[in-house]
């Protein structure tokens, strides 16, 4: 399978979306809840036009933008190495924007269910998923943990890119666990994430220090 194969997965997707937001307008309120707080209770709405098509145009240009980043990025050539783990996290992310959107549709259809539940067993799956892409990711400017210390040098970008690569499988669990969490379930995505986040900034500047203070060339341990 090829990257023209698998970007058509993502706008099989995509279509979805759109297929889902034809059939169900008729029968849909205007405005429509699109919003729910941290323990699922609905408290916000959009009018029903952008209730609608927001997440179809949006996943939409999710698809057109990474496309398009391989062919501008300075080191795109190694974006090449990794490719089919690039493409499949556009079909990964555009099946989660999916399940969200048909979410929101069948909640304003009537169908009661934990929508927040919803939203974070998918994004388990997609943070799992970015771990595996971040596994394979070689150095490049859009796709991986991108610091100005992983950028400049090779080893770092390795060493930062394998602990977040697992950093974000266990934050995956960690939100799966959460589901057990009743109301603070949303936590058990949050927090792991944000630690993820600065832990790794900080892991890649310790990190790019120590091989630079000690004069230790990018490969080398």
């Amino acid at each position: 399978m090829n990257t023209s194969q698998r970007l058509s997965i993502a706008s099989v997707f995509v279509a979805l979306a759109a297929a889902v937001s034809v059939l169900a307008a008729p029968a849909l309120p205007d405005p429509m809840v699109t919003h729910w707080n941290a323990v699922g209770d609905p408290d916000g709405t959009l009018s029903k036009a952008l209730g609608l098509w927001l997440v179809p145009v949006v996943s939409l240009l999710m698809v057109l933008l990474f496309a398009l980043l391989p062919r501008i990025d300075p080191l795109g050539e190694n974006v090449a190495a990794f490719r089919p783990y690039y493409d499949w996290f556009v079909v990964v992310l555009t099946a989660y924007l999916f399940v969200v959107h048909a979410g929101i549709v069948a909640f304003n259809l009537g169908y009661r269910f934990d929508f927040t539940a919803l939203v974070l067993a998918g994004a388990a799956g997609l943070l799992y998923y970015a771990g595996v892409l971040l596994t394979h990711a070689d150095r490049n400017w859009f796709v991986g943990i991108r610091t100005p210390w992983t950028l400049s040098n090779e080893d770092v970008w390795e060493r930062t890119n394998a602990l977040g690569a697992r950093l974000f499988k266990l934050t995956a669990l960690v939100a799966l666990v959460g589901l057990l969490a009743g109301d603070y379930a949303i936590y058990f995505l949050l927090v792991p994430v944000v630690l993820s986040a600065a832990v790794t900034v900080l892991y890649s500047y310790y990190l790019y220090a120590r091989l630079e203070g000690d004069g230790t060339t990018p490969g080398a341990d």
